[in-house]
C-alpha cells in the first residue's frame, strides 16, 4: 500500500471544494489516513516548494500557497500517488482529461484546485511536512490488516 500527500488550495478551500475533492478520492478507493486544515506562511510555502525555487513561477506559487487556508490530507491504497494524479488531471485546467478535478473545478494553472504527490521520494518529503506519525491512522484503522 502507497501513501501520497494531497493538498486542497486554498482556491479550492475558499469555493467550498474540499468535501467533493475528498468524495472523489475515496470513491476511488483510496482512504484518507490523515487529515488536517492549515495556513502556511510565505517561508513554509517556500520551504514545501522548494524543488522549483529556480522556476520562474515560484515565488507566485508560494504567495498563492500562503493566501488562505489549505487541507493537507494523507491518501492510501494500492498505487495511490498514480491514482491520484490521474484523478486531478494535468496542472494546465485545459489539458486536463474530462472529469478531473482540474478540469472540473480549476480556474487557471495556478489555481488548480489540488497539489499531489508526484512520486514516492516526494511523498516521503511531502507528508512529513504536514504530519507527524500520531496523526496519521495506523495500517488497522486505514482498511489494512497490521502484520504480524
Amino acid at each position: 500500500m502507497e501513501q501520497t500527500l494531497v493538498i486542497v488550495k486554498p482556491d479550492a478551500v475558499a469555493r467550498g471544494l474540499i468535501g467533493e475533492v475528498i468524495r472523489r478520492f475515496e470513491a476511488e478507493g483510496l482512504t484518507v489516513c490523515g487529515l488536517k486544515m492549515v495556513r502556511l506562511a510565505h517561508t513554509e510555502a517556500e520551504g514545501f516548494y522548494q524543488v522549483h525555487r529556480a522556476r520562474p513561477f515560484f515565488d507566485s506559487l508560494t504567495r498563492f500557497m500562503a493566501s488562505g487556508p489549505c487541507v493537507a490530507m494523507v491518501l492510501k491504497g494500492e498505487g495511490a500517488i498514480g491514482r491520484v494524479r490521474t484523478l486531478m488531471g494535468a496542472t494546465d485546467p485545459l489539458q486536463a482529461a474530462e472529469g478531473t478535478l482540474r478540469r472540473n473545478f480549476a480556474t487557471s494553472i495556478e489555481k488548480n484546485v489540488v497539489h499531489g504527490s508526484d512520486s514516492t521520494t516526494s511523498a516521503a518529503f511531502e507528508i512529513p511536512y504536514f504530519f507527524n506519525q500520531l496523526e496519521i491512522r495506523q495500517p488497522a484503522e486505514c482498511g489494512e490488516t497490521p502484520a504480524m
